[in-house]
């Protein structure tokens, strides 16, 4: 592989984990912070992407992005609704949400499992021009995902620090104390899952741009991929404030993105690539633990020869 194919591997592993991050930074605030582990994360992606692509092709490249944004608030708000109203499990009612807009994604796309944006105007093609003559005229499309995902991490750093980011956070924490202090969980568990589900309706919909095509699969594995992003941020950057575990999600996602783009490099059949995710996944979660047992799998065979001798 020569240097220019490594640059381009790595460029295009940049800009995808950049995408993902937003993903990732909508558990650092559903699954860390508010303790909700949202399992419709797959179909909002998805319905973030469709969403996006039916307002682009319509004409609109740039409302696509609240549009998809609002779409995901929505899908939000229904899983919350289901497990704060309701009485349904919050690992149940993402599962629910999740299989019911499998359907509602394919009638977003018109009955169609395909969407193709080639000859559309799109978020990146219109801001094209903008970059042109300028030294990053090359990579532009990184940078305007470089920009948005940095947006939307100082907007989440200064959300949690307000009094409504503070009581999510303490809902997550110990519901019954925020119950107890006058605070409604229910809001907060509701304002929580919105604004996380935009989030990750925002990714799918960059993404559905920045690939030029959108179909009723690109969700799929967002959650699992998201979770390990997010462990493997927590393992580089540790347990700092608000800032820094939202960067260190973002790193989880871009380092994700390389460890899979080299996987591909094997020249692995395409149903192994599943299994390469999950590979990787599996590191990423027992990796910390490992680590833990290390120093008492030592101590045990010193023991083992002490005893032998």
């Amino acid at each position: 592989m020569d240097m220019s194919s490594i640059i381009s591997l790595l460029q295009t592993s940049l800009e995808l984990g950049l995408v993902s991050s937003l993903t990732v930074l909508a558990l650092f605030l559903s699954y860390t912070m508010l303790n909700v582990c949202d399992l419709s994360t797959d179909g909002c992606f998805t319905l973030g992407a469709a969403v996006g692509a039916v307002v682009a092709l319509s004409g609109h490249p740039f409302l696509s992005i609240p549009a998809a944004m609002a779409a995901g608030m929505l899908s939000g708000l229904i899983t919350g609704v289901l497990q704060t109203k309701m009485g349904i499990d919050s690992l149940l009612s993402g599962i629910i949400v999740n299989t019911a807009l499998y359907s509602i994604n394919i009638a977003v796309m018109g009955n169609s499992s395909l969407l193709n944006l080639n000859k559309t105007e799109t978020i990146f093609t219109m801001l094209k021009s903008a970059f042109a003559g300028t030294a990053f005229a090359a990579s532009y499309k990184t940078v305007i995902v470089l920009i948005a995902v940095a947006v939307v991490v100082v907007f989440l750093t200064l959300f949690l620090g307000t009094r409504l980011g503070l009581a999510i956070r303490a809902t997550g924490n110990n519901p019954d104390m925020v119950r107890s202090s006058s605070i409604n969980p229910v809001f907060t568990t509701l304002v929580g899952l919105c604004v996380a589900n935009a989030f990750t309706a925002l990714s799918g919909c960059m993404l559905g741009q920045l690939q030029k095509s959108v179909n009723i699969d690109i969700g799929t594995g967002m959650v699992t991929m998201a979770l390990a992003s997010l462990l493997i941020g927590r393992a580089f950057m540790g347990k700092g404030p608000v800032s820094v575990r939202a960067v260190g999600a973002v790193v989880g996602a871009i380092i994700f993105r390389i460890v899979y783009a080299i996987a591909l490099r094997f020249n692995m059949p395409a149903f192994m690539l599943k299994l390469v995710s999950s590979v990787i996944v599996i590191i990423a979660i027992s990796g910390p633990y490992i680590k833990t047992q290390i120093p008492v799998i030592k101590r045990r065979m010193s023991a083992g020869k002490g005893r032998v001798e």
